[in-house]
């Protein structure tokens, strides 16, 4: 950041949720873009006749039932003055006004409004101490917008059909500069049962419905921190040497066990891809600059033991990099966090002691601060009072790291390589015999950097691969297997132009994608999914509020799968959509994904050159 800008924004941190980090001159692009607002948008005479501009994150349509849904409005508050204060509560029964008992589908909906000015806030949805929603509010504008959050909540089933507490966190605050209130609808929608809908392992127990990979579990374990709060549940983590821990007990009857992590960076780690080395800000002498190197990963330990990684998506949030990209398509992933699954029924040989175990998250490198929760979801043997396992094989390989730090002054070059991988076999006897199940993770990160103009300016390339397979057998018939294969690109080019008198511009572009392949873990297809996003933006920055600019983004998402077939190409330039199509038709109507993913929509150089070499973009400049 702009070292005449520090003033400034030290004096609005208090006021912020989620703190900015401050950055010396030479780094003056990793100003964390979220503290800036629109000048115009403050100005702008709120028209109360103006309907409200809509908001929305490009995801593929929830399938479900034709029958109409019974739903059930779970809470509605308005978030104004939360800010350092406990969770919102609420009590939730299961739906009793329906007119059928079993479900085939249940989704969650979050709809909110907001209208003035705000600036981003994350925010989660716990039911029972399980979170089933992490996500980030958009900045609203003066004539007012509204954004719907949808998710696919069945795997909460068996949460869902008992009396549990509702918990809410949104962090806010309202004051005569940031007036934006948001005002939020939580409701669930139940499916009636439909054939060819809903998890086999829901209304009836047979051994391969508790290991497909639609089957909801019997009981669901919150791994959060506990009430009174006053912010979210979630566990902090400040630092790379940070591990919080959370004890925990099962049943004795478990024959599968699976752990679900929700991950999300903020303040100093915000742009933990962007990270410089700390050699390089030592020895440009940099002060309030975001170090150790940008690569991280979310540690899983079993009672002081590793037993899984996460290395995350780059959600980047409605305000991050240049808040113009995100009105009104907002970046991926950043309305609906993803969470990431951990087998973990190897390891029940060591859980169904009796004792009481604990849990243990820490990130490798962190800086303040990360946000880490899980669910640990256990599968029951309704016939068998215990269980009984063995852990036969753990492997844990140490990262592989490989660092390349070049670089005069403030210009130089730096390239990060790691992989990782973990490996674990054991078996679970229950009542449906010895099942022998393998957990496989294979991790591999790259990340480029280059520093130029003098330390005004950065780019960045990462690819983060994040494989994971399970594979569950008996002695002689296959069970369960399945794999699913992430690809992360990220590229970011950003420049910061210094134009005197407290006045400078911002130039940013960025192009990031969320790719996944899952097959049945014996070559079978069962989806595919091609998410790529890119934008280029430019502002004008003075004070803290941005006086001019603009924003565009494309976003090209294709998925495919046995029974869904579903695309959408769509570009934006400030809040106007300049075209959006849609094809949700499987078979010859509909291109096929190869031939889609080659083929090429708007002007923009950098993405072109990154759709042709997936990573390397040999131009950034907008």
């Amino acid at each position: 950041m702009a070292s005449s800008l520090s003033s400034l924004l030290l004096i609005s941190l208090f006021f912020l949720h989620l703190p900015f980090h401050s950055n010396a001159n030479l780094h003056k692009t990793r100003l964390r873009q979220s503290d800036l607002l629109s000048d115009s948008d403050l100005t702008t005479t709120a028209d109360h006749t103006t309907p409200p501009t809509v908001f929305f994150e490009v995801t593929k349509p929830i399938e479900t039932p034709e029958a109409e849904p019974c739903s059930l409005l779970v809470l509605q508050h308005d978030f104004g003055y939360t800010y350092g204060k406990s969770p919102v509560l609420a009590d939730y029964s299961p739906p009793s006004h329906c007119s059928f008992n079993k479900f085939s589908k249940i989704v969650l909906e979050w709809k909110a409004t907001c209208r003035g000015r705000q600036f981003d806030r994350i925010f989660g949805v716990w039911l029972g101490g399980v979170e089933i929603l992490r996500s980030c509010t958009a900045e609203p504008r003066a004539t007012g917008i509204v954004w719907t959050v949808q998710k696919d909540i069945t795997r909460y089933y068996s949460l869902l059909s008992k009396n549990q507490t509702l918990a809410v966190y949104l962090g806010n605050l309202i004051d005569k500069t940031y007036t934006g209130i948001y005002h939020v609808k939580i409701h669930i929608h139940f499916y009636p049962e439909e054939k060819g809908f809903g998890n086999n392992g829901v209304h009836s127990k047979n051994l391969a419905s508790g290991y497909d990979s639609n089957s909801t579990a019997d009981l669901i374990l919150p791994i959060s921190r506990n009430l009174p709060l006053n912010d979210g549940l979630w566990f902090e983590v400040q630092n790379s040497s940070d591990v919080q821990l959370k004890e925990f007990q099962i049943p004795q009857n478990v024959y599968r066990a699976v752990l679900e992590v929700y991950v999300s960076f903020h303040e100093n780690d915000e742009f933990w891809y962007s990270n410089l080395p700390n050699d390089y800000i030592i020895a440009n002498n940099l002060t309030d600059t975001p170090g150790n190197g940008p690569f991280r990963e979310v540690l899983v330990n079993l009672d002081g033991e590793i037993v899984g990684a996460v290395w995350p998506f780059t959600v980047i949030y409605t305000g991050g990099v240049n808040p113009l990209l995100w009105r009104p398509i907002t970046g991926i992933g950043s309305f609906n966090l993803p969470s990431y699954d951990i087998e973990l029924t190897p390891f029940l040989g060591h859980l169904l002691d009796g004792k009481v175990h604990n849990f243990g998250f820490g990130v490798t490198h962190a800086l303040n601060v990360w946000y880490i929760n899980a669910n640990l979801h256990l599968w029951l043997d309704d016939n068998s009072a215990k269980t009984e396992g063995k852990l036969l094989n753990h492997i844990v390989s140490s990262p592989s790291i490989s660092e390349d730090l070049n670089f005069t002054g403030p210009n130089g070059t730096f390239l990060t390589k790691v992989t990782r991988s973990v490996s674990t076999t054991g078996w679970v006897k229950s009542s449906f015999g010895i099942i022998t199940t393998q957990s496989n993770q294979d991790l591999s990160y790259s990340n480029s950097m280059v520093m130029g103009n003098n330390g005004s300016s950065q780019t960045v390339n990462q690819e983060i691969q994040f494989n994971n397979s399970v594979y569950a057998e008996q002695e002689t018939s296959h069970v369960y297997s399945f794999k699913s294969v992430k690809t992360f690109p990220l590229y970011m080019y950003s420049d910061t132009i210094d134009e005197g008198n407290g006045t400078y511009q911002s130039i940013a572009n960025l192009t990031m994608g969320f790719n996944e392949k899952k097959t049945d873990g014996l070559g079978s297809f069962i989806s595919s999914l091609k998410n790529l996003q890119n934008g280029e933006g430019i502002m004008v920055v003075k004070g803290n509020l941005v006086t001019s600019g603009l924003g565009s983004t494309q976003q090209d998402y294709r998925y495919h799968d046995d029974r869904q077939c579903y695309s959408r190409n769509v570009s934006s330039s400030n809040y106007t959509i300049l075209y959006d199509n849609v094809k949700n038709i499987c078979g010859n109507k509909l291109e096929s994904m190869e031939s889609l993913r080659f083929r090429r929509r708007g002007p923009i150089p950098a993405r072109r050159a990154f759709l042709d070499s997936n990573l390397h973009v040999n131009n950034g400049h907008v």
